[in-house]
C-alpha cells in the first residue's frame, strides 16, 4: 500500500474525522458494506454535521478540489442520504442551486427520482459522502443523465481508492474526486496510534483483497 500523502488536504480531512471518530476500526466484529464485502473498518461522514468546525474542513476541501480542477457546473446534487447533508451545504455556501437523488422512486405524487429542481440540459456535479465500490454514485448520476443532467464530475469526501471503483468511474466517463482516501486515512491513524500495529496489518490485508478478505477472516 502506498502511504505517500499527496497534499495537505488529504491529510487535515483524514485527521479531522480520525478526530471526530467518523472513522473506527472493527477487526474482531466487521461490517457488511452494501456492495456485499465484509470490512474491518467504518467511516461514517453523518457525524460531521454535529462537529461544525471539521465539517467547514470538509466543505473547503470542496471547494478546493473544485477550484483546483476548474469544474464548471451549474447545480450540486446529493445522494440520499449521505450526500445530502453535503451537497446541500456546499449548494449554500457556494449559492449553487442543489437538488437530491432518490435511490428509488416515491410510489406517490410525480414520482420523480430528482427533487428540488430541474436537472434538464444543466451542468450537474455530484457530491457523495463515501465511494466504496461506486455502484451507489453512478446509480445516481444515471438518475440524473435520465432526466437530461449533465455529469463530468463528482465529489466524495473519502474514497476507499478500490481498483473496481477506478474502473467503473472510467467506464462511465466520470471524473472522481476525493477530499482524502482510505489509504492515507490508515496512514494518519497508525502515526497518531488509533490502530496498532497488529491490526493495520489485517486492514492492509483487507485493502489489498476487499472480497476475498472475509473468507480468511471466517476461517483463522
Amino acid at each position: 500500500m502506498n502511504y505517500k500523502i499527496l497534499n495537505g488536504m488529504e491529510k487535515e480531512i483524514a485527521e479531522v474525522l480520525l478526530k471526530i471518530d467518523a472513522v473506527g476500526f472493527k477487526i474482531d466484529n466487521p461490517i457488511t458494506f452494501k456492495s456485499g464485502i465484509k470490512s474491518p473498518v467504518y467511516v461514517d461522514n453523518r457525524k460531521l454535521p454535529f462537529f461544525p468546525s471539521e465539517w467547514k474542513v470538509v466543505l473547503n476541501g470542496f471547494k478546493e478540489l473544485i477550484e483546483k480542477n476548474k469544474i464548471d457546473f451549474d447545480i450540486i446534487a446529493g445522494v440520499e442520504s449521505g450526500g445530502i447533508p453535503h451537497s446541500a451545504a456546499l449548494g449554500f455556501l457556494l449559492n449553487k442551486p442543489s437538488i437530491f437523488v432518490r435511490k428509488k422512486a416515491k410510489e406517490h405524487g410525480t414520482k420523480s427520482m430528482i427533487e428540488g429542481g430541474s436537472v434538464n440540459g444543466k451542468k450537474v456535479l455530484l457530491i457523495e459522502d463515501l465511494v466504496s465500490t461506486g455502484g451507489s454514485s453512478l446509480a445516481g448520476i444515471e438518475s440524473i443523465q435520465n432526466e437530461g443532467g449533465i455529469v463530468n464530475d463528482c465529489l466524495v469526501i473519502v474514497s476507499y481508492d478500490f481498483k473496481e471503483a477506478k474502473v467503473a468511474f472510467q467506464k462511465a466517463k466520470i471524473n472522481l474526486h476525493p477530499t482524502t482516501s482510505f489509504p492515507v486515512i490508515l496512514y494518519e491513524a497508525i502515526k497518531s496510534g488509533k490502530i496498532s500495529s497488529i491490526e493495520a496489518e489485517k486492514v492492509k490485508e483487507w485493502f489489498e483483497d476487499p472480497h476475498g478478505w472475509a473468507n480468511k477472516y471466517i476461517h483463522e
